[in-house]
């Protein structure tokens, strides 16, 4: 075993030792665990809104090589392994805000999805302004990974999230950020890799 996997092992096994997670379902469980494990927070075991409709989706998706985008480089740094779409450092988005007059958050996305169209799984981990738009302009996603942080906006983008009917994965509290967003990403690919090489299950079901 690696010596990041045997960090990663032992991580696991003290987390599980503080916080009893069993009794959620096992796309919720593994999206929560590994949240976890990256920021060493057990108040997201209890934070963190999981439906596992949608994760399932999100997996499935991921299974299938859906496109990925993130709303800022932060996040996009964060994942390996897959490609993702990040417009955030592209002039043309910087251009697009001024001449549309709206945020850059909202001109990365707009950008983004003119480049992967619907059914993306997206990563939005650091301007609650990004799912404002991802909201507003009808983007079929597979799944909304919205989690970012601060104290203005954001605990209120993410429960407008929570209430649009989009598919999502979302925390109630101010906490979250880019590592939160990797992290349940993260989870999620490794769920798709496994999906792909297990038998047929029922996975909503567990």
């Amino acid at each position: 075993m690696e010596d990041a996997d045997r960090l990663e092992a032992e991580s696991y096994r003290i987390l599980r030792s503080r916080v009893d997670l069993s009794g959620l379902p096992r796309f919720g469980r593994a999206v929560t665990e590994h949240v976890i494990h990256v920021t060493a927070d057990l108040g997201y075991a209890t934070d963190l809104a999981c439906d596992e409709e949608a994760l399932a989706a999100g997996v499935d998706a991921l299974r299938h090589g859906a496109p990925a985008i993130a709303d800022a480089a932060m996040v996009a740094a964060g994942i390996s392994g897959y490609p993702v779409i990040c417009k955030a450092a592209e002039s043309l988005s910087a251009r697009l805000a001024r001449t549309a007059n709206i945020t850059l958050a909202a001109a990365t996305a707009r950008l983004a999805f003119g480049e992967a169209g619907p059914g993306a799984v997206w990563l939005v981990g650091c301007e609650p302004a990004a799912l404002a738009e991802i909201m507003s302009r009808q983007v079929q996603p597979a799944l909304v990974i919205g989690v970012p942080a601060g104290f203005v906006g954001a605990a209120a983008a993410k429960e407008a999230l929570r209430l649009s009917g989009l598919p999502a994965l979302t925390n109630v509290s101010e906490r979250g950020g880019p590592p939160v967003a990797a992290a349940a990403f993260t989870a999620l690919l490794r769920l798709a890799a496994s999906e792909a090489t297990d038998p047929p299950h029922h996975a909503c079901q567990s």
